[in-house]
């Protein structure tokens, strides 16, 4: 699955125009590599579509979870979209590369009243409102500091997505959000229209993860607008913003066959304005999160194959110098990738192997019945595909540091997270 902006030059893998080989000496390996033209082009093609498809009445706005480091938050700030966090790292993160704070919105289901206290302080646009006890503390913390809070709810719309249970969020049981079916979510407006420092904007919601149908979104649209209809009956208050989540899916294999996100948004917006239309409702300002969709098939992970272990009749471990520790979600999901011997990248697929990590586990795997070229010692392997959520979820397991992480964009190179050192790894330590 080699396409777009990765190639092959004389039998190495690309990306972005740059030798991946090279890159592997350069910088070292494990190494996070990503092409800043594809993030910039999903970026771009998710604007242009609010602006299609919604007369530019609306915002995309980038969910940093999947890949959350300042130079990603100084190029999405570029081109022009707003930035979803979900903690007081990510909130930091952002505003230390300089984020226009009033684009940001803050979400998490259990937000402390630390975290709470900075975002009141950074002065961030929206806070998305998860359960009746942040709504009281959030109150109260912002009476305290003499500003208002704008806020939106987290609704549970009732759908169930067709995907792995850990990243479905829009069922009633969810520990995200408040659910419609039990009237907790109409009651958790009606408190918030008369508490202090509060201002109602709107409501908020996210169906699941790497989701490959039209329909689910469409119908968590149709949901979430018959419950302004509500909303503005039973209250007389106006939802001004519909913040209708993200969970596009990639291919992270050949199996994988999403959907071209500019149909994601065309379907979307056609139950919209048919809803606004049906219940004589003015159009909301439209917020969708999009993260996996606009950083994963830029980035790949490079690796040296360090041992290749044959047990006849079983299966050949292919061994590599990372692993769970720098990509934990086969361990997690058994999520599935594609690899590929970046510098025997024109060569046939003969193998199947299982590719192995280095750390002191047995399900340290990244792979298994992996077709691949055939590997030796020394090779430099490339996993696509991993621009989301492998950064984002590394961990210093067996006390491994974290790799580097480098941009590419032209065929240019540069460092934008440093290599860690063993240094790193103790400083906290007392």
């Amino acid at each position: 699955m080699i396409s777009g902006h990765l190639g092959i030059k004389e039998n190495t893998l690309t990306i972005g125009g740059a030798d991946t080989v090279e890159l592997a000496k350069e910088y070292g390996t494990p190494l996070y590599v990503f092409d800043e033209n594809k993030i910039r082009e999903c970026c771009r093609a998710y604007v242009n579509s609010v602006e299609k498809y919604y007369g530019g009445n609306g915002r995309i706005h980038y969910a940093s979870k999947a890949m959350c480091i300042k130079e990603m938050c100084r190029i999405v700030a570029e081109e022009n979209l707003g930035i979803d966090v979900v903690s007081g790292g990510e909130l930091y993160t952002a505003y230390a590369a300089g984020f226009p704070m009033d684009k940001v919105c803050f979400h998490g289901n259990n937000k402390t009243p630390d975290e709470i206290a900075m975002a009141l302080e950074f002065g961030v646009g929206r806070f998305v409102v998860d359960n009746e006890y942040e709504l009281e503390t959030l109150s109260r913390m912002a009476r305290e500091k003499g500003v208002t809070a704008h806020v939106l709810f987290r609704i549970k719309p009732g759908i169930d997505a067709h995907t792995h249970d850990f990243v479905k969020t829009g069922q009633i049981d969810s520990k995200f959000g408040v659910a419609l079916e039990t009237g907790e979510a109409l009651d958790i407006i009606k408190k918030a229209l008369k508490t202090d420092n509060i201002n109602y904007c709107g409501i908020h919601c996210h169906i699941a993860s790497q989701v490959f149908e039209v329909k689910p979104f469409c119908e968590a649209a149709e949901v979430m607008m018959d419950f302004i209809k509500v909303i503005k009956d039973e209250t007389g208050a106006d939802t001004k913003e519909l913040n209708l989540g993200g969970g596009f899916g990639v291919a992270y294999g050949d199996a994988d066959t999403p959907v071209a996100y500019d149909k994601y948004m065309e379907a979307v917006s056609d139950v919209i304005h048919k809803k606004c239309e049906e219940h004589n409702i003015a159009l909301p300002f439209i917020l969708m999160e999009p993260g996996r969709s606009i950083v994963a098939a830029a980035g790949i992970t490079l690796y040296t194959v360090g041992g290749i272990k044959e047990i006849p009749d079983i299966r050949t471990y292919v061994s590599i110098d990372g692993g769970m520790a720098d990509n934990p979600r086969y361990i997690l999901y058994q999520s599935e990738y594609t690899f590929c011997v970046a510098n025997k990248a024109a060569e046939p697929k003969s193998e199947v192997v299982t590719i192995a990590g280095k750390c002191c586990e047995s399900g340290d795997l990244l792979g298994e019945g992996v077709k691949l070229q055939k590997a030796q010692i020394g090779d430099t392997l490339a996993v696509l595909t991993t621009g989301a959520y492998n950064y984002s979820m590394a961990s210093h397991y067996n006390r491994i540091p974290n790799p580097a992480v480098v941009m590419v964009r032209d065929g240019k190179s540069r460092v934008v997270v440093k290599r860690e050192t063993f240094e790193d790894v103790i400083k906290n330590d007392i």
